[in-house]
């Protein structure tokens, strides 16, 4: 791994420069108060959304997705081309560190008011978690290389994304009875080691998590106990219908669609969860997609709405999953958009294709931001930037920053 000491790399880099396309952002830092934390995924870098690309004058926080864990219990780099790798054309100094960490140093350089944090595990690397967590030596051991990877890249903090320390993640995932005790003892470990390095470098370290939306993810854990350990909890509020699902249906709805939706529960629902079982309302942060789920041969009946279906449409990337500048461009002006009233949430569906598609526009997001005004929480969370036409993010900035 590159081993450059954090002042060394500052020095680096305010003898590098910035590149065109961050001078030729605005809005230089949001004019609200809440927190709106975008995912940058490492393998956009190969789609053409590098971190240059990144609106960071509309965020306060990046999570940068994702670390892996190692055989060892270590965290490591997920990526180590994109992350750490691969040259910067503009770079004429030989930098030891490139990629995408370098940029985002670059980034926050250009935008000094802009916090990153390194997020581990996600839904693919969640299988090691389990016995990172199990003894009191793994989970030092585990603690210990995640201040160093923060410290060494320039990170401001942590982003634990294990799906789901309840079980229930990618089939094959190791699960034991203990991991919810466990995962609070993992928790506890980050937080004291996190706190000691920062009182030795004289600042803070965020550690955060991102929580599940659905009841078994949620439901059995000590929220009592976990919260006073976390900043934060961004709750990812979407991918309550999918290709899993036994009838089309929202992706993401703000309030359940109706009194026992086929979805299972909405933004709404959790959250009030989590709050009932003890979070701070200014603690949870609402996510929200920047993409659309689809299916196909859907019959007409209800626009396409909780309809049996088919088989599953192509989408921009992968089958069912579209993102929403795709949407924006190529579907919005083909298929017939409705409002669901209760729910908050538009829907897409063709009669001639049989194609429904659930996603989130300007309408809806600006919607989700002025709940979380309305009820006092902390912000919103996005998976992930590179699927915007820069609408979505606009429309989330507007709505915090009114009046």
């Amino acid at each position: 791994m590159v081993r450059i000491r954090l002042f060394a790399l500052f020095i680096l880099m305010g003898a590098l420069g910035l590149s065109a396309r961050l001078d030729a952002q605005a809005n230089p830092m949001p004019t609200h108060d809440y927190r709106v934390i975008g995912y940058y995924a490492a393998w956009t870098v190969y789609r053409d959304f590098d971190v240059a690309s990144i609106p960071a004058g509309q965020l306060t926080h990046l999570n940068y997705a994702f670390a892996n864990i190692s055989d060892a219990g270590e965290i490591v780099l997920g990526d180590p081309w994109a992350d750490a790798e691969m040259p910067d054309p503009q770079d004429t100094t030989g930098a030891e560190l490139q990629g995408n960490h370098r940029q985002l140093l670059l980034l926050k350089q250009a935008f000094p008011h802009l916090k990153t944090l390194i997020s581990v595990g996600g839904w693919s690397w969640s299988d090691r978690f389990s016995d990172v967590a199990l003894t009191a030596e793994s989970r030092t051991t585990f603690a210990r290389s995640a201040v160093d990877f923060v410290t060494r890249y320039g990170f401001d903090g942590i982003d634990l994304d294990w799906e789901y320390p309840t079980g229930g993640g990618d089939p094959g995932n190791l699960e034991r009875p203990e991991d919810p005790e466990n995962f609070i003892r993992l928790l506890e470990e980050l937080r004291a080691q996190l706190d000691a390095r920062g009182a030795m470098d004289n600042r803070d370290y965020l550690l955060t998590i991102a929580a599940g939306a659905g009841r078994s993810a949620y439901q059995p854990l000590d929220w009592a106990r976990i919260h006073p350990l976390l900043d934060w909890l961004n709750v990812m509020t979407y991918d309550m219908s999918g290709a899993w699902s036994r009838l089309t249906g929202f992706n993401a709805p703000l309030y359940d669609s109706q009194p026992q939706p086929p979805e299972g529960t909405s933004a709404d629902t959790t959250l009030r969860d989590f709050i009932a079982l003890g979070v701070p309302p200014e603690k949870l942060v609402l996510g929200v997609p920047f993409y659309g789920r689809g299916w196909a041969g859907v019959g007409p009946e209800n626009n396409g709405l909780h309809q049996p279906f088919s088989g599953v449409p192509a989408g921009t990337r992968e089958q069912g999953y579209y993102d929403y500048a795709d949407l924006a461009a190529n579907y919005v002006s083909e298929a017939t958009r409705h409002w669901h009233e209760t729910a908050q949430v538009p829907w897409l569906y063709d009669a001639e294709t049989g194609v429904m598609i659930s996603y989130d526009d300007p309408e809806s997001l600006a919607g989700k931001a002025r709940y979380v005004r309305e009820n006092g929480l902390g912000g919103i969370m996005i998976w992930e930037l590179s699927t915007d036409d820069g609408t979505l993010l606009a429309a989330i900035d507007e709505a915090l920053s009114a009046p």
